[in-house]
């Protein structure tokens, strides 16, 4: 879902920035664009790899401090760039347009490859921050996930702006959304989790938030236990687990109970 939203959001910011660099007689521009999203695609994939050799060499006692960490900083991030879209969706063409006809204007060649880079890059940064927590658990499945996801996300946005297909952006944005909003509070959940498995470890004391709020009587060997085929669907999408600390049921819960009701307001009001 992540990696769909996250590349579906670059690549109809980039069809409108290229599209427009056409419409307007500078399509000898457009290459460098195209010149800033390779770095964008280089840069991203070298701080995965980064962040990947990182978690390798870390002793065993702070991996969990750094899934952590990482689902936090994952966390953060998303919820600006979340609410950062539900801003700007509903204008969102007419001022990456402005945008580009300012820089086109000016002939500023940096500008242009500073803004293919940035459009795309922001978008890895977040997908990387987010994958990081579940490359570490699931490597093979976390990249089949991204790999479909990209690839769906890619073709949808060709076929918005070449084949013509309509879709209304501002409700897009406004479904997935909701959706970026449960996952970050998953993720906010596991991030919590790890970081009680961090205090076990170096042997400190979380007293009763690290006592279990609850426990579902799921067999470790069902489908539905929250690492089985269909309970890990859960788990990555919705935080689902079958058993939970009461830390990490407060922030999953507190995390909601702010995040989704402001993000359904702002999109309303800009309706």
């Amino acid at each position: 879902m992540i990696t769909f939203r996250e590349t579906l959001e670059a690549a109809l910011i980039t069809a409108i920035t290229l599209s427009y660099l056409t419409r307007s007689g500078r399509h000898n521009l457009s290459r460098y664009v195209w010149y800033g999203i390779f770095l964008a695609l280089v840069a991203s994939a070298s701080l995965g790899t980064a962040v990947w050799v990182v978690y390798n060499g870390l002793p065993e006692t702070f991996e969990p401090l750094f899934e952590a960490t990482a689902a936090f900083v994952a966390v953060a991030v998303l919820s600006t760039m979340i609410y950062w879209m539900a801003t700007r969706s509903k204008n969102i063409k007419r001022e990456m347009e402005k945008r580009t006809e300012t820089l086109a204007s000016k002939g500023t060649i940096t500008g242009l490859i500073f803004l293919g880079f940035i459009v795309v890059f922001r978008e890895g940064l977040e997908s990387v921050l987010f994958l990081t927590p579940f490359l570490t658990s699931d490597t093979l499945a976390t990249l089949i996930g991204m790999a479909g996801g990209i690839l769906t996300a890619v073709l949808l946005a060709y076929a918005v702006f070449m084949v013509g297909i309509r879709i209304n952006l501002q409700k897009f944005f406004y479904f997935t959304s909701i959706m970026l909003i449960l996952l970050a509070a998953g993720l906010a959940g596991y991030g919590t989790h790890e970081l009680l498995e961090y205090f076990e470890k170096a042997e400190l004391n979380a007293d009763w938030l690290a006592a279990p709020a609850y426990t579902l009587n799921i067999p470790a060997t069902s489908p539905f236990q929250h690492e089985g085929t269909i309970g890990s669907i859960f788990a990555v999408m919705f935080g689902y687990t079958t058993s939970a600390e009461w830390a990490r049921a407060i922030v999953h819960l507190v995390y909601l109970a702010i995040a989704l009701p402001l993000i359904v307001w702002v999109y309303r009001k800009r309706t």
